[in-house]
């Protein structure tokens, strides 16, 4: 029987427009370095706020990605 290992690590992404293109960047940032990406959790969502305006999104995510087991 094959058995999977897999890592979750947590990322914050931004945006200056959105929590779900916040997140996405995220995902995608990560995705140009690590293999087999599988879930992304969003934990926590916040934005930045300066002189009463909100300047940017954050989005918080548990990524889960496989090992490779050798």
């Amino acid at each position: 029987m094959s058995e999977s290992i897999y890592k979750v690590i947590e990322l914050v992404g931004t945006s200056p427009s959105s929590w779900e293109e916040a997140a996405k960047n995220a995902v995608e940032t990560a995705g140009k370095s690590l293999k087999d990406l599988r879930i992304a959790e969003i934990t926590k969502l916040d934005m930045r706020v300066e002189d009463g305006k909100v300047t940017a999104y954050r989005a918080r995510v548990n990524l889960s990605f496989k090992y490779a087991v050798e």
